[in-house]
């Protein structure tokens, strides 16, 4: 752990919660491990080094036995002696390079883990040593990258919840003592501003519903045989007052070929309503939603297309628009629907993308894909 995390308290750590935090329920904290681990390094680089002498002191002790046998010279000894002896000396220099080759990498690793574990994601341990540790220093890197990304998902996440409920939240509660005090009239008028604004929250907690279900795998789908022509006209109707009212021509064109498909029609009709409400949202009056499907014979699937003559995407939000929570500037949503299409489409085996070319107006087209089978 870095010296300046030990001293201070991170401004993000639970006020409930020790600092430094004491580590594994268990067992001593990383400085104390790393110590030991080095400790035991040393330890057995003693026992190799006792080894290694004993051996050389052997052979030295079996030749200098011999040499009457092998007729060697006896002013040649001392060269012997000093050849066997720097060849230990050697041994004991690449015994020692090889420990520290691999104990170094090991300390840094042992020294990120601990900054992991204390809560600082931001850790990563250096890549060198042999092939093999610098295999599992990457392996961890990116284990504690993926760890910042969910850590940071996670703090974004209940911002942007909070946000969108308080919203709402406010709205209710403000005209709900509006009419306790006699500020305002219990009628009509503000009974259903009320009511409207708790129809939004529980629309909300219901979005928020689906796509934590959908983004764990843990949401059920419902598949039965679904005529999609007759699925598309009955999502469209819904939004042609809305069209109308709006000076928007909304229509649609399925081709006669598409038979029919397993899916969920419930969650399907969520997608096609998702994808056709943002449609009209950013398109203006005297413009086109158009929603078509048509087979892909050569990788069987139905390919549907959701295209508009709005505003345009701009390149920079373009591949942000199904995450969660992301709105452009001129957006008035929650920045739910385009993500919870998204994992509904991904539940259903299908991928989608989006496309708004440079230029405005020059309107957006997404589009998704569904197996035939």
């Amino acid at each position: 752990m870095p010296p300046h995390f030990r001293r201070h308290r991170p401004p993000w750590w639970p006020q409930d919660e020790p600092w430094p935090p004491p580590g594994p329920p268990g067992h001593p904290p990383w400085s104390k491990l790393r110590r030991v681990f080095f400790w035991r390094i040393i330890g057995l680089f003693a026992i190799l080094a006792m080894l290694i002498t004993g051996l050389c002191s052997l052979a030295f002790w079996l030749a200098f036995i011999s040499w009457d046998r092998l007729g060697v010279p006896q002013e040649r000894l001392p060269f012997i002696f000093l050849a066997g002896l720097g060849i230990g000396l050697v041994g004991l220099i690449m015994l020692a390079w090889l420990l520290r080759r691999v104990t170094i990498p090991f300390g840094d690793l042992m020294e990120a883990v601990g900054q992991v574990e204390a809560g600082d994601y931001t850790a990563r341990a250096v890549e060198r040593g042999p092939a093999e540790v610098r295999a599992l220093v990457r392996a961890f890197n990116a284990m504690a990258e993926r760890l910042q990304l969910t850590e940071t998902q996670r703090r974004n996440l209940l911002a942007d919840v909070t946000h969108e409920l308080r919203t709402p939240l406010t709205v209710i509660q403000g005209n709900l003592e509006g009419l306790l005090d006699g500020v305002y009239p219990r009628d009509d008028a503000h009974l259903t501003a009320i009511l409207e604004d708790t129809r939004v929250l529980a629309r909300l907690i219901d979005d928020l519903r689906t796509l934590a279900m959908a983004e764990s795998g843990a949401l059920q789908l419902y598949r039965e045989p679904t005529d999609f022509a007759i699925l598309a006209d009955e999502t469209a109707a819904s939004f042609r007052p809305q069209a109308e009212s709006a000076g928007v021509e909304l229509s649609v064109a399925i081709a006669e070929e598409i038979p029919l498909l397993d899916l969920d029609p419930v969650r399907m009709r969520e997608v096609l309503a998702n994808l056709i409400a943002n449609a009209l949202r950013y398109t203006p009056a005297g413009g086109q939603v158009c929603v078509t499907a048509q087979v892909d014979p050569i990788e069987q699937r139905v390919t549907v297309s959701v295209r508009d003559t709005g505003t345009g995407i701009s390149a920079e939000a373009l591949p942000h628009i199904f995450d969660r929570f992301y709105k452009s500037d001129d957006s008035h949503g929650t920045g739910l629907g385009l993500a919870i299409a998204k994992n509904l489409v991904v539940a259903h085996g299908g991928e989608i993308s989006a496309r708004s070319p440079d230029g405005a107006p020059s309107g957006t087209t997404i589009r998704f894909s569904l197996p035939l089978s």
